[in-house]
């Protein structure tokens, strides 16, 4: 086997101290049947980036975290990449415009769905009107829109095919955020809107019995917020569909904050993911790398070693900088930064020499602040296969130094 064991917890790749040490909090509080970590992991919020944690009967809002249902969508195109590389710079231009990264809307499309009329908004109604009418507003007013911190559109070169894939990357944004809050709130005895207090990154996990009343609202919010999501990731995809005169002939749509019903060896279980994609037998997946190095589309293998990582693998290649190691601190009152480790100018000639025409972007997501990709997937190789690999060389996300009280 790939991966070894840490004081109960699987580990595959190499150890981060950190994440270890979240994993094992995590593992020794509720009823828990396993705890992982994937070769990606590292430091998240209470519950570690690549960590996976295996529940009986018991859903963890601190371990999907505040950005509910973020995932991956992936589509190839009836298009090559060669047929718009002449022009790229000004499709990158027009994806940057029309659609919306960033906080907020930048333009003023009402993007309507029928996820609006799902029963589940009664969970919302049942708390209060305010609560209700506050995140549903939130909801219409961001569905469609990308975000910052690590959310992009990409465009994409399949290796030896030569063929155009579109790739996307967001969750659900502020009605997600707003969510989890929420519940995390209610857990604490606090008010749904309330503010909560300063939280440790390594505090326990914060733990709902799923049949409880609360248990069971999160869960149906929880997947409100995740219908969302897709739904939003599908709305980007045909914009940029539109915007290339392309068209679909093959997708892969996945979430990689989530918690699952699942049946393992027998037993009925809740797997929560926090950075980590599903993997069953078969099934396939969108893994993204950083702008400086491959994405790739893989499939779920059946195996002893899947078995494992109960179904379980990477999201993608995971940071080993934070943000602001990378950019330096920022002063948000005087909108500038002090110290960071990567200056602007060589993120700029790493970009280019990779082929990259970027959009957006600042120190903090340039390539030298994540892992390579193909190292997390070589760690899981007995557990899954590459179908596709995927160059970028068009990519957009948010301006440098915006904040987003939404992002992972």
């Amino acid at each position: 086997m790939a991966y070894e064991t840490i004081e109960g917890v699987r580990v595959w790749g190499k150890p981060e101290e950190g994440a270890v040490s979240q994993a094992k909090t995590c593992a020794r509080n509720g009823r828990v049947v396993q705890a992982l970590l994937m070769a990606d992991h590292h430091k998240g919020y209470s519950q570690p980036i690549g960590g996976v944690v295996v529940y009986d009967g018991q859903i963890s809002p601190s371990g999907v975290g505040y950005d509910i249902g973020c995932g991956n969508k992936a589509v190839r195109t009836n298009l090559s990449a060669a047929d718009i590389k002449p022009r790229i710079g000004a499709i990158m231009d027009e994806i940057a415009k029309k659609i919306s990264f960033g906080v907020g809307r930048d333009n003023d499309e009402k993007v309507d769905h029928e996820l609006f009329d799902d029963p589940d908004w009664n969970v919302y109604m049942s708390i209060g009107r305010q609560e209700h009418d506050k995140l549903k507003a939130l909801a219409r007013g961001q569905l469609g829109t990308v975000g910052s911190g690590n959310h992009y559109v990409d465009l994409f070169e399949e290796a030896g095919t030569g063929m155009l894939w579109i790739g996307n990357h967001f969750g659900s944004r502020g009605f997600g955020h707003k969510t989890a809050s929420g519940f995390l709130n209610l857990a604490a005895g606090r008010e749904f809107l309330g503010k909560a207090p300063g939280e440790s990154m390594d505090q326990p996990p914060v733990l709902l019995e799923l049949e409880s009343e609360i248990g069971d609202m999160y869960y149906r919010a929880m997947k409100l917020a995740g219908r969302y999501a897709y739904a939003g990731r599908d709305y980007v995809i045909r914009q940029v569909l539109s915007i290339l005169g392309a068209e679909a002939d093959f997708e892969v749509h996945n979430h990689h904050n989530y918690a699952w019903k699942e049946q393992h060896g027998g037993s009925d279980n809740i797997v929560v993911r926090k950075g980590a994609t599903p993997s069953a037998p078969g099934q396939l997946g969108f893994i993204g790398g950083s702008m400086g190095d491959i994405s790739v589309i893989v499939r779920g293998k059946d195996t002893d070693e899947n078995r494992d990582a109960y179904y379980s693998t990477v999201h993608g290649a995971g940071r080993i900088m934070s943000r602001t190691q990378a950019a330096g601190k920022m002063n948000w009152k005087t909108r500038t930064r002090t110290g960071g480790q990567i200056a602007p100018e060589q993120m700029k000639a790493a970009v280019q020499s990779f082929g990259v025409e970027l959009r957006g972007a600042g120190t903090d997501e340039s390539p030298f602040v994540y892992r390579k990709l193909q190292d997390v997937l070589d760690a899981h190789a007995d557990t899954i296969d590459v179908l596709h690999v995927l160059k970028p060389f068009g990519v957009c996300m948010a301006g440098a130094d915006e904040f987003d009280p939404y992002k992972d």
